[in-house]
């Protein structure tokens, strides 16, 4: 491999090395399954000591930049995307943003709502039987009066992934990951005790219908209810959280 780097300083060295790497990963000096060099080799380069080099492989490894081997064929390499944990990972920041406040319902609402309309126009294109009879399963749970208050919102949520996903478009489901897994189980906690399960039903039913016959208009309309349907719930959810402190 000919990929130079720069000499670092000791201080914070595992971090720098991991950030030399990782920049030569996403500007393609390291390739998809390219093996790096062996610890020895890193070290000498980056004229440090091998556990400082074995700690910013470490940081690269909880990254999923790179992967280890055992065996005469071992060593470390550079791993592809896994689109799923990048998507986790940053549905899980967006959840972190909402609960500390750096991000607001209201703001995680408009978002989810300008996407998903976008994501309901290309789904009433580009949708399956397949996306359409996910749909159906999670709208026929979701009908289920025994459902628990967590069982009906991890459907929820993959009603929405289902209508996300029959858009065909892998960046907005990649981005809708996030602002779905992340708004909907803590807006649902925080109006579970005020929403009408059969009111959320509805706009399911709304949504389900203007995918299945191709009508986007009606689609982005119902998500448009629903969002504002769920904003009302949070402000009512509010109101009596202070009343009941007040």
């Amino acid at each position: 491999m000919a990929v130079e780097f720069e000499s670092v300083v000791t201080v914070s060295a595992a971090k720098q090395i991991a950030e030399s790497l990782r920049a030569a990963i996403m500007d393609g000096r390291l390739k998809v399954d390219e093996r790096l060099p062996t610890e020895e080799e890193l070290a000498q380069r980056f004229k440090v000591s091998r556990p400082t080099v074995r700690e910013a492989l470490k940081r690269l490894a909880a990254q999923h930049l790179i992967r280890s081997r055992r065996g005469p064929a071992g060593g470390n390499f550079v791993s592809s995307p896994a689109p799923e944990e990048a998507a986790q990972s940053l549905a899980n920041a967006a959840t972190l943003m909402v609960a500390v406040g750096d991000i607001s319902l209201d703001a995680m609402a408009t978002a989810r709502l300008e996407l998903e309309v976008v994501c309901c126009r290309l789904a009433a294109s580009n949708r399956t039987d397949e996306h359409l009879d996910a749909m159906r399963r999670e709208l026929q749970a979701q009908r289920n009066a025994a459902l628990t208050d967590e069982e009906f919102c991890a459907s929820d949520i993959r009603f929405h992934r289902a209508m996300v996903d029959a858009s065909g478009n892998t960046l907005l489901q990649f981005l809708m990951h996030a602002v779905v897994e992340a708004l909907q189980p803590v807006s649902n906690m925080i109006i579970f005790r005020v929403r009408d399960r059969q009111a959320i039903v509805g706009f399911h039913e709304r949504i389900l219908h203007s995918v299945e016959s191709r009508d986007a208009e009606t689609g982005a309309a119902a998500l448009a209810d629903l969002v504002a349907y769920t904003r009302d719930r949070y402000r009512e959810a509010l109101e009596r959280r202070a009343d009941r402190t007040g």
